[in-house]
């Protein structure tokens, strides 16, 4: 059994973590290669895992406790309140798995991130937003998909123009949050975490989607999208005080999620900006970021990253 807890975060008063309970273990990093073998391996072993649905777990949070049980997808959620302030940081989290009488029988230790208090958090998709993916041709994707963490291609420049967000109106010590919101599975998260710290990327929190057995490969990233405003919203209850930036592209549906949530929270959403990857949803795309700059959110449709660095600039947002 192993017990896979994935980065939470939140504030003393509102703590979320996530983690799967699984039977097999999913692949374990590989050594870097360019051969398309080997790693096609590491990416079906990714998918070969297999779920413990309907088993007890216990969060240990200092001297609180907390139970739930897993789904049919042996996937686990614990949402809390701490009994003592928190600092601004990573503090570590303790995720047991238990029977019937409360004997630990695996144990799992995953982080969780309080952000400092900021004027600004960022919310970024991955695919084809950060890193070159092709979601919307399935051919194209798995045959990136093939390529170890380290030869994942980012679109030029933005390992640098995260950075600088990331210091937005703020000082190097109190960086903004960013969290990175996509519909990629969970399967991948040893393998974009890889390739995050690679490329030197800002750091944040990863929230995925659903797990995908190894029958269900060829519709990776396809998951349904509705999921992603949920979990846009929530991040948006957990940090009332501070203005959002949306950043995406327009290969799925990021354009339609972010301008339908800045038309529910004008007063919240600051930015909008979307990279123009499929040149024939431009002029949708552009109608959309109209109606969401019309209420005072300010947007960008772009297709190399200077031109966002450059409006980033424009509107104040770095320097």
């Amino acid at each position: 059994m192993k017990i896979k807890v994935y980065q939470g975060y939140g504030h003393t008063k509102n703590l979320v973590i996530y983690g799967h309970v699984l039977k097999k273990q999913p692949a374990e990093h590989t050594h870097y290669s360019k051969n398309k073998l080997v790693n096609a391996l590491y990416l079906l072993r990714l998918f070969f895992v297999k779920p413990f649905p309907q088993t007890r777990v216990k969060l240990r949070w200092g001297s609180q406790e907390f139970f739930t049980v897993t789904d049919d997808e042996g996937f686990f959620k614990f949402e809390w309140s701490s009994e003592y302030e928190l600092d601004a940081g990573w503090h570590n989290v303790t995720v047991d798995s238990i029977d019937e009488a409360g004997a630990v029988i695996a144990s799992g230790t995953g982080r969780l991130y309080v952000p400092h208090s900021t004027q600004y958090v960022f919310v970024s998709d991955i695919d084809d937003t950060v890193m070159v993916s092709h979601t919307a041709t399935t051919f194209r994707r798995m045959w990136e998909l093939l390529r170890h963490p380290h030869s994942r291609r980012q679109f030029k420049h933005m390992a640098e123009y995260y950075q600088a967000l990331a210091q937005a109106q703020t000082e190097d010590h109190i960086p903004n949050p960013f969290f990175y919101v996509s519909s990629s599975e969970w399967n991948l998260y040893d393998y974009l975490t890889e390739f995050f710290m690679f490329n030197r990327m800002a750091e944040g929190i990863f929230l995925l989607s659903e797990l995908k057995r190894i029958w269900e490969l060829f519709r990776s990233g396809q998951t349904k999208h509705g999921g992603k405003q949920v979990r846009i919203e929530r991040l948006l209850s957990v940090f009332p005080k501070e203005q959002f930036i949306l950043l995406g592209d327009n290969s799925q549906k990021d354009p339609e999620i972010y301008t339908g949530i800045a038309a529910k929270f004008p007063q919240r959403i600051f930015a909008i900006y979307i990279r123009n990857v499929r040149p024939e949803k431009a002029v949708m795309t552009a109608g959309l970021l109209q109606r969401a700059q019309q209420q005072g959110v300010h947007t960008l449709l772009f297709e190399r990253t200077a031109e966002a660095k450059s409006h980033s600039e424009k509107i104040g947002l770095i320097s």
